[in-house]
């Protein structure tokens, strides 16, 4: 858990600090065009990057599904921690002019690539590394992981807007967190080569029959419905995320007159606050299951985000620090709850290759867009509130998409896999009842067997156990 997590945050940390200096980048990088539209300039820079990570969601993902999970994932945080110290050390648009816009690009698209095989891997890593009992507390950690990267960007960006000054940032205090993002990233290199492959992994390449590895075009054919309803979670979970932890603190500068520094302190404080909250949820999740943890919070996003925005808008400090709280509180309710939820819609041999192919595909068209999307809607409308009706509107989709198509799987073993104990004590009940303990043999009857090569761990499991 906290392997993966550290990891995750340096992953984080290194995606975040372009959010929170979008802004200076646009001053830094499109000084010729009109300071109305520079942020929008910047956050088009900024999901560029979501070009790729479907792109390294596929490779990275197929190649994790082969030769293990562990190995990707130390790939990719080597990629993201120099990607990230090349952006500090490009020179800017007034030194080389439009090169310094190409070579960002370039290296926001070696970013995304990498993030494209990142978060599945976390997830599939966690997943299959925990018992059934516990998994959605130790994948909470995950988001534990996302808000502490987070957090440190933003007291990073923040501390340097406050003891340099915006004239010195856009002059050159920009790049010192990109080019602090280079230790961390190998802090996180240690801890993650340390980890030992999951053991579902390890049980599926031991089995002779899973020699044959699954094609992307198999993949699609026998799992077209999981895919689908993983791209539909993702859907309103990234837009949430990228809604609040990476829209908001240019919102309140740009948009409601709040100095940088003070947005990026609102942001800082409500994202501390809801680490506890992530791992409550995570917590509860497991006992009292994750659908209605989910689902509550989709509806209380429908319901609170006009009240919330409004709370934003007054210009109060405290008014908006508790509305941003609000949809804070509502976002821990996803991230304690989804990792977990996500890597339990595939069978182990495809996990990996299709949470990464699907997560980033949703990410990448709508969740990364979000900023550009909202930040253009608001140019247009004039409108204020149009990120509490984006939110609305996405949230009611979501809603649809869970209550109808999302089984509950807290306390159950993973498609494909057999049941995962903490406790030997435990293994008597398993015992008791094997068709409980291996629910997910019905799904392979309701396909005619289809995907039964999927998981040839199903042939000896029960006698096996």
């Amino acid at each position: 858990m906290i392997g993966t997590a550290l990891g995750n945050a340096m992953e984080w940390f290194d995606f975040g600090i372009y959010s929170y200096l979008a802004a200076t980048m646009g001053k830094v990088f499109f000084p010729k065009i009109d300071p109305s539209v520079q942020l929008i300039y910047a956050f088009a820079t900024f999901a560029v990057a979501f070009i790729a990570r479907p792109i390294g969601g596929l490779v990275f993902g197929m190649i994790g599904d082969r030769i293990g999970r562990k190995k990707v994932l130390v790939i990719t945080l080597i990629m993201m921690a120099l990607a990230t110290l090349s952006i500090g050390l490009i020179p800017s648009y007034a030194s080389i002019g439009v090169y310094a816009q190409i070579l960002l690009l370039f290296i926001r698209m070696v970013q995304g690539f990498s993030t494209g095989g990142e978060y599945a891997g976390a997830m599939t890593f966690i997943a299959e590394s925990t018992p059934d009992k516990k998994r959605g507390f130790m994948a909470s950690g995950l988001e534990v992981g996302t808000l502490v990267g987070y957090s440190a960007g933003a007291g990073i960006v923040t501390l340097l807007s406050f003891l340099l000054g915006s004239e010195a940032m856009v002059e050159w205090g920009w790049r010192i967190p990109f080019i602090v993002a280079a230790p961390l990233g190998f802090i996180g290199l240690y801890f993650r080569s340390r980890l030992a492959e999951t053991p579902a992994f390890e049980a599926m390449m031991k089995a002779e029959e899973e020699r044959n590895r699954v094609s992307l075009k198999e993949i699609i054919i026998n799992h077209w419905k999981p895919l689908l309803i993983c791209i539909g979670i993702v859907f309103f979970y990234n837009t949430m995320i990228y809604m609040v932890l990476t829209y908001m603190p240019s919102y309140l500068s740009e948009q409601l007159g709040y100095g940088e520094t003070k947005g990026l302190v609102l942001i800082l404080a409500v994202m501390i606050i809801m680490i506890p909250f992530v791992l409550a949820m995570g917590y509860w999740s497991d006992r009292i299951g994750r659908n209605r943890i989910i689902k509550g919070a989709l509806i209380g996003t429908v319901v609170l985000s006009i009240p919330a925005l409004m709370m934003i808008g007054k210009g109060n400090n405290y008014t908006a620090f508790f509305g941003l709280l609000i949809l804070g509180w509502l976002l821990a309710s996803f991230e304690g709850t989804l990792p977990a939820t996500l890597p339990s819609l595939f069978f182990t041999k495809v996990r990996y290759g299709s949470l990464a192919i699907t997560y980033n595909i949703s990410t990448s068209v709508f969740g990364g867009t979000t900023p550009l999307i909202v930040a253009w809607l608001v140019s247009i409308t004039k409108n204020r509130m149009v990120p509490a009706y984006y939110l609305m509107a996405v949230c009611i989709i979501g809603l649809i998409i869970v209550a109808f198509f999302v089984k509950e799987t807290a306390g159950k073993s993973l498609r494909g896999s057999s049941p995962a104990v903490e406790d030997p004590s435990e293994i008597n009940e398993i015992l008791k009842n094997p068709d409980k303990a291996l629910w997910w043999e019905e799904e392979i009857k309701e396909t005619g067997g289809k995907v039964i090569n999927e998981s040839k761990e199903i042939t000896g499991a029960r006698y096996k156990t």
